[in-house]
Order: structure tokens, then sequence, then C-alpha cells
């Protein structure tokens, strides 16, 4: 992979120093997983971070007998960086959604270049609160109807992961449960939500490609509160 494509690819790099992605470049691992393998298992310490080249991952927390999916992650995204930073277990999971291409980044280097390249560090803070904010905008979704949440979830997966196609903007066709969990509904509002939306013509399914379309980005913007 070039330095050019690797820094486009992935946002945390794109302020890190030429030396820095090069160096970076130079210790990666990678890694391939099909759908429905973990990735990472939690109560397992955090030894690397790993970043989605390709394909969608899920993660998951255990409640006794009960899976919850947190969040879905996409293409140019990262995870385990909270386990290397803080220097405990995992307290969650993540499962391969669809088969996916990793990167990997040993602990120990990783921090090391956090502490060499200054803008990379800062970079890695905005983007933890990033996510934070995402994190608190949907609490405060908390009491709005389901399918505000549902389409909330699919505007920042489109914004976030989406590739623009003739169809509209193309993301993994993610199973109703997970993005029941992610937005806080059941599963049964989640399918339910689905096909009215599909009815509507603002989403397009694709079984045969495990794609689904957001055909109106702009409506489903304004209705999730993003315009």
């Amino acid at each position: 992979m070039q330095t050019a494509v690797f820094n486009d690819l992935f946002p945390l790099f794109n302020a890190a120093s030429p030396e820095t992605i090069e160096w970076l470049m130079s210790i990666t691992v990678e890694h391939e997983y099909p759908a429905g393998r973990a990735v990472l298992m939690e109560d397992a310490w955090g030894n690397a971070v790993y970043f989605v080249e390709s394909g969608w991952v899920k993660v998951r927390r255990h409640l006794g007998e009960d899976v919850a999916t947190l969040a879905i992650l996409g293409r140019g995204d990262f995870f385990g960086e909270m386990a290397v930073l803080d220097e405990s277990p995992r307290s969650t999971d993540v499962v391969a959604l669809s088969s996916v291409k990793l990167l990997s980044i040993s602990a120990q280097r990783f921090v090391q270049t956090l502490f060499k390249d200054s803008q990379l560090h800062h970079r890695m803070l905005q983007l933890m609160v990033r996510r934070l904010r995402q994190t608190n905008f949907r609490f405060q979704l908390r009491h709005q109807p389901p399918a505000i949440k549902l389409i909330n979830t699919l505007v920042v997966l489109g914004d976030s992961y989406g590739s623009p196609s003739p169809q509209g903007t193309a993301i993994f066709a993610i199973p109703p449960k997970d993005l029941a969990d992610v937005s806080d509904i059941s599963a049964d509002e989640a399918s339910k939500i689905l096909e009215k939306l599909e009815a509507k013509g603002w989403i397009k399914s694709d079984t045969a490609q495990q794609t689904l379309y957001l055909a109106n980005m702009k409506q489903l913007a304004h209705l999730a509160g993003k315009t």
C-alpha cells in the first residue's frame, strides 16, 4: 500500500508526519477474517490497535446471557485503542459482520508513536471526542420515536463509511438486530421501520450483494436532525 493511500484510508493518520506514516506502514500486520469470526475477545488484555482496511465489524458487550451490539465500524475506522491506552482488559468483543481485512499495530509501538508525533496524538484525541459526541447525541435521542433513532443510525453509518453509487449511499446490509441494539430499539421495531423506509423508496436493499442503499440521504438526514 502506498503512503498516500494509507493516509487517505485512515483518517486517524491525516495529521501524521510522512516519517510516522512510513514507520507505521513498516510495522503493521495484516489479518483477514470471515463473517461471523470473533476478532477480539472480551476480557483479553489489549496488545494491539486494529484498523479496518475493508469490511464491517460490530463491537459487542455480554450482559449475562444476552449480547448487545454497541457500535458498528467500517472501512477506515479503528478499535482496541481503549484497552491499549488504559492498560486494562477489554470490556467488549469485536466480531466480523462481513469478511474483513484488518491491519494491527502492537500496543507498545502504537503508544511509542503517539509520544513521538504530537500531531497524531492530537488527532487521536479529536476522533475519540467525536465518538463521545456521537454517543451523547444518541443519548439525547432516547425519548425520540424508534424511527428517528434508527434513521439516525443509518445516516451516521452512511456518512462515516458509505460509498457513493447510482442507487444511493451504499452500506453493508447490517442485520436488523444489530441496528436495533445500536439504535436502542427492539429488533421487531427495526424490521418494521426498514420495511416502511424501503416502501417509501428512501432505502433499497440488495440481498444478493449484502448491500443497503440509502437512496435519499438528504431526507433521511433531515429526519435524523442532522440538517
